[in-house]
């Protein structure tokens, strides 16, 4: 496979509202993503999730690191070049009634993109938007109408239509089933399988829910407090995770415990501030499995398997 994304320490730290310190929202973050690959990134609410996405996308700037995109560097593109780039990136957000503008028509909603980048002429666009909205599972009809007179998963399909109007390479999908109801995520994730068949796309799929993740994802990254601490195929994180927060994770999906032999894992207290990061290793204070060199030094990510890497002392 060729890699179509390629991330290497990639930092985010925003000044602390106090004006002391910094808030370490993503901390020296690498991944590859490949052509054709669906790589799931999991964890806990605050642990940099959807601001990792949006570094990726350019959509704010990073602190440090290295993003290549499709061959090319994307921390070197102008603002001119990095217009074209956006054309092959982009997003669906997670919140269906806030990511689309009331004041405008579906048809003017999903025909931006192909507006703002000039593709094809006026009625070459409109026959383009009746399309998209049959691929997503919406009638014609629909073009005419505003979004508050469709449910949430109806206007997630909208939202879909627009990000694949310039047909992008990647997609971001940043919690793109949270906001709908569990019978209507099926539908949606469904959707989304079927249009990375058709169209060879490639996607980031944001998530805290692993059940969901399961489903859709080729590879898993487990975040925690701005760091992976696990990677690997998906199959095999979710059936026989290695790091501790994995673990416990993994415990909480519905039905996982009993087929893994294991009780559900409950961790004690809330994750740390991203503004107040622990010395060592960043899970200690609420890892169940801590010794004295968790709390000294920071471990570093290495590969007990092929294809997996782990940062946890525990596997060194």
């Amino acid at each position: 496979m060729t890699a179509l994304l390629r991330v290497r320490d990639l930092t985010k730290h925003f000044p602390a509202r106090d004006g002391m310190g910094v808030t370490r929202a993503v901390d020296g973050v690498s991944l590859v993503l490949e052509k054709g690959e669906t790589l799931g990134i999991v964890g806990e609410s605050g642990c940099g999730k959807s601001t990792l996405a949006r570094l990726i996308l350019r959509l704010i700037e990073p602190s440090g690191g290295a993003i290549e995109f499709d061959g090319a560097d994307l921390l070197a593109q102008g603002a001119r070049a990095m217009r074209k780039m956006r054309r092959h990136m982009q997003i669906v957000f997670q919140d269906p009634y806030a990511s689309l503008d009331p004041r405008m028509t579906v048809e003017k909603i999903v025909a931006e993109p192909l507006d703002i980048h000039r593709a094809g002429t006026p009625a070459e666009r409109r026959r383009a938007v009746a399309e998209l909205l049959e691929l997503v599972g919406l009638d014609a009809g629909a073009a005419k109408r505003f979004p508050h007179e469709f449910s949430g998963g109806q206007r997630q399909r909208i939202g879909i239509a627009r990000a694949i109007a310039l047909r992008p390479k990647l997609i971001v999908l940043d919690e793109p089933v949270s906001a709908l109801d569990v019978s209507i995520q099926s539908q949606i994730l469904n959707l989304l399988q079927d249009l990375k068949t058709r169209l060879d796309l490639s996607y980031l799929f944001i998530s805290h829910d692993l059940a969901v993740v399961e489903h859709v994802a080729d590879r898993v990254a487990v975040m925690y407090l701005g760091e992976i601490v696990e990677t690997g195929p998906a199959a095999a994180v979710l059936t026989a995770p290695l790091h501790p927060y994995t673990q416990a994770l993994v415990s909480a999906i519905p039905g996982a415990g009993p087929e893994l032999g294991k009780e559900r894992i409950v961790l004690a207290g809330d994750p740390p501030s991203p503004g107040d990061v622990p010395a060592g290793c960043r899970f200690h204070p609420r890892c169940p499995k801590a010794f004295e060199r968790c709390r000294r030094e920071a471990p570093r990510a290495h590969a007990p398997e092929r294809g997996r890497e782990v940062a946890c002392h525990l596997h060194e």
